[in-house]
């Protein structure tokens, strides 16, 4: 195998023989771990003959090393079978090879010797007592698969195919690629020209994107055909998030705020509701946004306090909520409030088709007792942060989902899968966006008479962003698969959104790394990228957060 210092042409050839063979063994071993630590941890945790929730707090560590140990240990399965089906179909070739090779060889020496939760922490199979020796194949691929040889032989392919959709066949039909094609089309010529000026100017996105978008049919991609929408799979969606958000994370999300609003009636909707808001959803007559969040509850949604009091057949809505996205433009707000005073958990909470009048630049909140202010924020800009006051707010009786009080947390739960799958795609997006830039740079930028993309630890950081990122891809293709089949993907969703935005920061920071001084300053659109990356570990469930769901979740 190659070392660092020895010359490629000391070295053994890069693509391990009996690749598919190797990958498959391993797997066993890794389950087999991943069913050890999660008698592990039930036994840490278990009073009583029940799990406790004190316990699994004061055992975060343990929990949480069985969530990232599960997360990989999934993430191994979907590279597998990725490549087994591109083997299948003739598609499997030395770029999908080596990609297959590296990231098997990286994520199990990750699980052997610990796993990055964030820059200061790691996963380590010890917090659940336990120790792993790899057996012959997963031991060959851990000292063969991720080695300088076959990083340089990822990036010279990469280099080869530099300005295709991805790097690597992603395994999709040719129904979706067309669909990238399309999306990245219009991200190429409609948004990233532009993106970094909005960014830099925070300014909303244009309004002119929007009804382009309107009239591709974003907004109704996923709604059914007989309720305006294109009836299209949470894959396709999958696809279009990840391509516009590889253009700017704004637009990709401005998708995400109707497709989330439109589960949420789709779910939890009367007939007439669904007749009503959905076919304006889905053309985009009108915009939504989300208002769920208030000062101080953070993830705790059942703390929530802001209360909507009946008034007559109608409702009035008073208290605050913060960190509101794309609140000033936007027609509806899905608005969470406790309608039942007397509760102070997830119980007495509704939820609420709430109508509001768009503002302008001068006037950005003019619906009658309700106000807001922005929040300035490092990135994510292109739809702009608010806190919103509401008193005595007006809310017509007809506009409660559902038509049912306190059914309001049951139906957030129900929109959470498809937003964790959105955010992984956004994820991939971004991260795809810090790789071709920070490649770009690498193979423009000369240092010492050659490009930076020769030096190995410039190229191996590119080498693994491509692995990563088709890694995350794979993960969070296979959570939309199982929500398109009726199948119940709670854990998918969040092991590909806990992943994906780890990939996405690493990706961001690693391409303004290769950027040097010039990544540091703002005319250089990596500054935004990262920027951009960072709130990923944070919406839809922060990282600790999301970590703990997992780890309860293994233990049902």
């Amino acid at each position: 195998m190659a070392h660092d210092g020895q010359t490629l042409s000391e070295a053994t050839p890069p693509i391990i023989p009996d690749l598919l063979g190797l990958t498959g063994a391993a797997l066993p071993e890794v389950e087999a771990l991943t069913e050890a630590a999660r008698a592990a941890l039930r036994d840490l945790v278990t009073v009583n003959g029940r799990v406790s929730g004190a316990e699994m707090e004061a055992h975060q560590f343990a929990a949480h090393s069985l969530s990232w140990l599960a997360t990989c240990t999934e993430a191994l399965r979907q590279l597998r079978a990725w490549a087994g089906r591109l083997h299948a179909s003739g598609r499997f070739g030395e770029m999908e090879m080596l990609l297959l090779q590296i990231g098997s060889g990286e994520y199990l020496a990750q699980i052997a010797g610990g796993i990055p939760m964030s820059q200061g922490e790691t996963a380590r199979l010890a917090d659940l007592g336990l120790g792993w020796t790899p057996g012959t194949a997963a031991a060959r691929l851990i000292a063969e698969g991720n080695t300088q040889a076959s990083r340089e032989a990822l990036v010279a392919l990469m280099r080869d195919n530099h300005g295709r959709a991805t790097f690597g066949a992603t395994g999709l039909d040719d129904e979706l690629e067309m669909i990238r094609d399309q999306f990245r089309r219009f991200s190429d010529e409609e948004v990233a020209p532009h993106a970094h000026g909005w960014h830099l100017k925070d300014k909303l996105i244009p309004i002119e994107i929007i009804e382009k978008l309107a009239d591709m049919g974003v907004f109704g991609l996923t709604i059914p055909e007989n309720l305006g929408g294109f009836g299209l799979s949470k894959a396709s969606m999958v696809v279009v998030s990840e391509e516009l958000s590889r253009g700017y994370i704004g637009v990709g999300s401005l998708a995400t705020r109707s497709e989330i609003a439109a589960e949420l009636i789709l779910c939890g909707g009367t007939d007439a509701q669904k007749a009503h808001w959905l076919p304006k959803l889905a053309s985009g007559e009108i915009l939504p946004t989300a208002v769920f969040t208030e000062p101080d509850t953070g993830s705790d949604l059942g703390a929530l306090r802001t209360r909507a009091t009946r008034r007559g057949d109608d409702w009035e809505v008073t208290g605050n909520k913060t960190w509101i996205t794309h609140a000033a433009r936007t027609h509806v707000m899905t608005l969470l409030a406790r309608t039942e005073p007397d509760t102070n958990d997830y119980r007495g909470l509704s939820m609420f088709l709430a109508e509001k009048m768009p503002g302008t630049d001068t006037d950005p909140f003019p619906t009658p007792n309700m106000t807001g202010s922005e929040i300035e924020v490092l990135g994510y800009r292109g739809m702009k942060e608010y806190e919103l006051a509401f008193d005595g707010f007006a809310v017509k009786g007809e506009n409660l989902l559902g038509g049912v009080p306190g059914q309001g947390f049951k139906q957030l739960m129900q929109t959470f899968e498809s937003a964790r799958i959105q955010t992984a795609a956004r994820a991939i997006g971004v991260a795809q966006n810090a790789l071709e830039v920070g490649m770009q740079y690498a193979q423009d930028r000369k240092q010492f008479g050659k490009s930076l993309i020769e030096f190995p630890r410039v190229n191996g950081k590119l080498a693994m962003m491509a692995v990563e990122v088709m890694i995350a891809r794979q993960l969070t293709y296979y959570a939309a698969w199982q929500k398109d089949h009726d199948k119940r993907c709670d854990l998918e969703a969040g092991m590909a959104k806990l992943l994906g935005a780890r990939v996405a920061w690493a990706a961001a920071d690693n391409a303004l790394q290769i950027h040097g001084g010039n990544g540091f300053a703002l005319e250089y659109q990596i500054s935004r990228i990262l920027c951009d990356a960072r709130i990923l570990n944070i919406f839809e469930g922060a990282a600790e957060i999301q970590a703990q769901v997992i780890a309860r979740r293994l233990l049902d």
